[in-house]
């Protein structure tokens, strides 16, 4: 059967022929391997993007290491060495990523859930400092620090002047480290 590829037993021929810097033998000897690669590949590998990973990375080892090939030896059992090690590499790699992505998703979920509870004590402790403060005085730091209002929009909603606002924002200030610092002491 000719399917256009040069046949094994001249493979060991074009590896000599490419380690002497051929080209043309060595593109012979790449396009020949690849089918015998993945079918390597895929007796170890079951999902098939991955079996093209290995091949690709048969390929590139192939051609790092083809100075190692000795040509009194069979080509094919050095392939295939490669190719089960490429193989074995794969599927580690893929099992050490399922893993992290596995242990990073299940902490990501457990800092969101800690966060969530966390941000719900904080909103809590302000709540109850804020109520401390004369109503007036609560509402300014509200829209101010909270909701992120300038001094004229709170000036404008309370009918007040900027003036105003600035005074009661730094008496509700001083009042809120006076708080802290009694609850510092006791």
């Amino acid at each position: 059967m000719d399917n256009g590829f040069a046949p094994r037993e001249e493979w060991p021929e074009l590896m000599t022929k490419a380690q002497a810097g051929d080209r043309h033998a060595y593109t012979q000897l790449l396009r020949a391997i690849v089918p015998a690669i993945r079918t390597i590949a895929r007796r170890q590998v079951s999902d098939s993007v991955l079996v093209e990973d290995v091949v690709q990375d048969v390929l590139l080892t192939v051609h790092r290491v083809r100075h190692t090939y000795d040509p009194g030896c069979p080509f094919l059992p050095w392939l295939m060495a490669i190719t089960q090690a490429r193989a074995i590499d794969a599927l580690r790699h893929r099992g050490r990523n399922q893993r992290r992505e596995t242990d990073a998703e299940e902490a990501l979920s457990a800092i969101a859930v800690e966060d969530s509870s966390e941000h719900q004590d904080i909103q809590e402790q302000l709540t109850q400092i804020l109520d401390k403060l004369p109503v007036r005085q609560r509402q300014i730091v509200e829209q101010i620090h909270l909701q992120e209002m300038t001094l004229a929009q709170a000036a404008s909603r309370h009918n007040l002047t900027i003036s105003a606002v600035k005074s009661l924002l730094h008496r509700a200030i001083t009042n809120l480290r006076r708080m802290g610092a009694n609850h510092d002491q006791s």
